[in-house]
């Protein structure tokens, strides 16, 4: 299991599955089912927000726990099903979903960090609709990617092929290349934002303030919008919807 390399994410590769396989041995033997593995791991993801929401460092903190437990439970999932061979249309929907939502839920629960809710001032509502923002800029690039395969199942075409992701345009396809090297975009995505947001609490907290958080919230913000159009275009560039 440890050499499936297809989609995996670095974490996963690096050091998760070496704890998502230990653990598979107390649960492959159990009644426990893999969908309800997926369901845990996405009440972890969605705890992520609220987490974020505790004062100072340890809101950070347990941010990163909240999703290193989702990611763990994401590899547990998927293992224990390959195990028992028990797949499941449903299963494949909701680890889905739950990506949506672990994303969503770290953008989210760092706007309102930043908005400083716990703060004695007045909440500065501008950081949450920033974080809302990166959210929603994080959940339609997942769409963007899984509408390809919607819209080619509604046409009675067969599921897209990887050299179909190409850009036919050889610039585009070098935009393509570079923002590929370069991984910004990686930085909404719910392990890297929550490890970045743990970083940033550090800093302000030598600081004394809110700065570096809410100079991430609109980074993130802005990556979010510029990689859902850069991400659009790619599509509609390539031959996934030929």
């Amino acid at each position: 299991m440890k050499d499936r390399r297809s989609g995996e994410h670095w974490a996963g590769r690096l050091y998760m599955r070496e704890i998502s396989l230990r653990m598979d041995r107390h649960l492959v033997n159990t009644r426990v089912t893999p969908n309800q593995l997926t369901y845990l791991m996405t009440v972890f993801g969605v705890l992520a927000a609220p987490a974020l929401l505790v004062p100072g460092i340890w809101g950070a903190v347990l941010g990163v726990l909240m999703v290193q437990l989702y990611l763990l439970f994401d590899c547990v999932d998927g293992e224990i099903a390959r195990w028992r061979k028990q797949y499941s249309i449903a299963g494949v929907y909701v680890d889905r979903v739950g990506a949506y939502l672990c994303d969503a839920a770290v953008l989210v629960g760092f706007g309102l960090r930043a908005a400083d809710l716990w703060g004695t001032g007045r909440i500065d509502w501008l950081w949450a609709f920033l974080g809302t923002l990166a959210a929603l800029g994080a959940i339609l690039i997942k769409a963007e990617t899984d509408l390809v395969g919607v819209a080619r199942h509604q046409t009675g075409k067969p599921p897209v092929q990887e050299s179909a992701s190409v850009p036919r345009s050889s610039g585009m396809a070098l935009a393509r290349r570079a923002a590929a090297a370069l991984k910004f975009h990686r930085l909404i995505l719910g392990v890297e934002a929550s490890l970045l947001i743990l970083v940033l609490a550090i800093v302000d907290q030598l600081r004394g303030d809110l700065f570096y958080s809410r100079l991430g919230v609109a980074v993130l913000a802005g990556i979010a919008l510029l990689q859902t159009l850069l991400h659009l275009v790619s599509i509609l560039a390539s031959s996934r919807l030929k």
